[in-house]
């Protein structure tokens, strides 16, 4: 049964999807345990960056195929409900407005690869395994995966990626532009900690609107990206920790954020 181990390291909260006997595959209760553990690093004040990752040094090895196969008997509308427990996750990372980087060991398959690239920043290991690896069992993507990677392939490189379900490297992932940074084999949670730690000591609420709005780019005109954009700095001029941060600079020190931490509102 999918467990999710939580630690705290300093500012930064680690969520780990503990389920060595299946490589961590997802499950309903996965979903469940995850979406809760995210609801509750939002709501800490001590929390502002979150980590995600896989026990034993294995991402997720994606849906496990054994609970695939009982969903053939199933009415249609039973397996959407089935499916929306994934997406309601993926939604859920979303949604956070603090920072979720993963942290990628060993690989990520299928929705594997869709949890690893719905988190805001993805470390991995150069030797890291990915695929989007359905096509091999007759099924079709989910979990985001195809608008995930269509953001930074074209479409005849997502095509051949889906269609052959071939594996590729951490290497070449970040060549692609969808890894924010390389680690050493058994060194990629310590450095998505690092990056998580260098996030926390910034403004949580311009933060939580800046994912937002780097959300949201990808789907919007200029228009609308103008318009969201001015809604956002009208509201951050207006809050202390953009006195702090102007403060700072035309003093010529470092801006204390930290002290002025609470819950980020987007």
């Amino acid at each position: 049964m999918s467990t999710v181990l939580c630690e705290q390291r300093g500012a930064v909260r680690v969520l780990i999807n503990h389920d060595p006997a299946t490589r961590n595959a997802l499950s309903a209760d996965l979903y469940e345990a995850l979406s809760a553990a995210l609801d509750a690093a939002q709501a800490d004040p001590e929390v502002a960056a979150i980590v995600l990752t896989g026990a034993n040094n294995f991402f997720c090895s994606g849906g496990d195929l054994r609970l695939l196969a009982q969903r053939r008997s199933m009415a249609p509308q039973q397996r959407r409900a089935k499916l929306e427990g994934l997406h309601d996750l993926i939604r859920h990372i979303g949604r956070c407005s603090k920072p979720v980087i993963a942290a990628v060991e060993g690989g990520a398959a299928g929705a594997g690869l869709s949890l690893a690239l719905a988190c805001d920043l993805l470390v991995t290991t150069r030797e890291a395994q990915f695929s989007v690896a359905y096509v091999k069992v007759g099924l079709t993507p989910d979990g985001g995966v195809t608008a995930f990677l269509a953001q930074f392939l074209s479409r005849q490189m997502l095509t051949q990626l889906c269609l052959s379900g071939e594996r590729f490297n951490g290497e070449r992932l970040h060549a692609l532009g969808a890894v924010n940074q390389l680690a050493d084999a058994g060194q990629a949670l310590e450095a998505a900690v690092q990056l998580a730690s260098s996030l926390a000591d910034g403004p949580a609420q311009a933060m939580a609107r800046i994912k937002h709005l780097c959300q949201h780019a990808y789907g919007a005109t200029l228009e609308e990206q103008l318009e969201l954009e001015a809604q956002h700095m009208v509201l951050s001029q207006g809050e202390d920790k953009a006195a702090e941060g102007i403060h700072a600079f035309l003093e010529k020190r470092p801006a204390d954020f930290r002290r002025l931490r609470q819950t980020p509102k987007p």
